[in-house]
């Protein structure tokens, strides 16, 4: 009990407490021999140097911890008694290094998991922020154009324009503010909720906004609207926007159509226009907005489709499946 009073300290200085074991155990054996020479104290001792020194100091630290008990007898011990020191002592140190490199490799397994969640992580806050940017910004310079062109014939028309312009740059402000918000919760506690993520329900005022930009836009809905899984709805929402997007940059003179059929498995998306702009390649060398759509797809288990049309224009389709637990439950 005496000698193993030091391995209270064994976390701070495991070479001290070591040598602080050896000397009181020598001590007492002086005045009461034992048969055991490497008992509990002495295993744990050694233990927790092999689990945190470099190799040299283990080394030394395992030759006292055999050599210094046997020592310490008044007689020189048996063979046997060598032996078992020696094979105590060995154990101790191989158990530790294995599980010193069992903790590293768990260690660096974890890192690696924490840097791609944080790559994960950052991609879809990139993924946002292009999103957010590309359509109320493009939607923020039409209006602006239209306002500008309405201006002296048509001030009503103006006016409406500048208020439409007015909130989507509001919203846009608000939606960036989220995502930075994201990247500061660890730094700051937030004294206000954040707002909800935008979804499925979103689509009618997006579909008003490129309405009020210039951009012709029918929204059809198919099948029994209900209520979908928030990162679903966000998908969706962001899908439509994207696309949206890309008809009002690259489509010109065009009406647009938006058609989102609720079927019982999944959400079908199709966003399509008769325009003849030219677009980026999808398969080729795709643009950032339509990667962004592809991954959301891809994120959710499903797939998308985007490309001309024969008879012209381009086209937007998407099959979003439920998630496999809001599945069941709709079964």
């Amino acid at each position: 009990m005496v000698s193993a009073l030091p391995l209270l300290a064994r976390r701070h200085v495991p070479v001290l407490t070591l040598g602080a074991v050896l000397l009181l155990g020598v001590g007492t054996n002086a005045s009461v021999p034992m048969t055991q020479h490497f008992n509990a104290t002495l295993a744990v001792a050694l233990f927790t140097v092999a689990r945190t020194q470099v190799a040299i100091v283990v080394a030394l630290a395992s030759l006292a911890a055999v050599a210094v008990p046997l020592a310490g007898q008044p007689t020189w011990p048996p063979l046997v008694d060598i032996l078992g020191s020696g094979s105590a002592g060995a154990l101790v140190v191989i158990t530790a290094a294995v599980i010193k490199r069992w903790q590293r490799d768990i260690e660096a397994k974890r890192q690696l998991l924490a840097d791609r969640a944080v790559a994960a992580e950052r991609r879809r806050i990139a993924r946002e922020l292009h999103d957010i940017v590309a359509h109320h910004i493009t939607t923020m310079q039409l209006m602006a154009g239209g306002a500008r062109t309405n201006l002296v014939r048509a001030p009503e028309a103006a006016r409406e324009a500048l208020v439409a312009l007015e909130s989507s740059g509001r919203m846009a402000l608000s939606e960036m503010r989220q995502l930075l918000d994201v990247l500061r919760a660890g730094e700051e506690t937030e004294e206000q909720p954040t707002t909800p993520q935008p979804g499925i329900g979103e689509l009618k005022r997006i579909i008003a906004e490129s309405c009020r930009a210039g951009l012709p836009t029918t929204l059809v809905v198919r099948g029994e609207e209900r209520s979908l899984p928030p990162s679903l709805g966000l998908a969706v929402f962001r899908i439509v926007q994207e696309a949206l997007s890309n008809s009002r940059k690259h489509a010109g003179e065009a009406q647009v159509s938006v058609t989102v059929a609720y079927e019982p498995d999944g959400v079908v998306l199709e966003v399509s226009d008769d325009g003849a702009g030219l677009r980026p390649e999808f398969n080729g060398v795709p643009g950032y907005g339509l990667i962004g759509m592809r991954e959301r797809a891809v994120l959710h288990g499903g797939t998308i489709e985007a490309g001309p049309l024969d008879q012209g224009g381009f086209r937007v389709l998407a099959q979003l499946p439920l998630e496999a637990k809001q599945r069941r439950g709709n079964e």
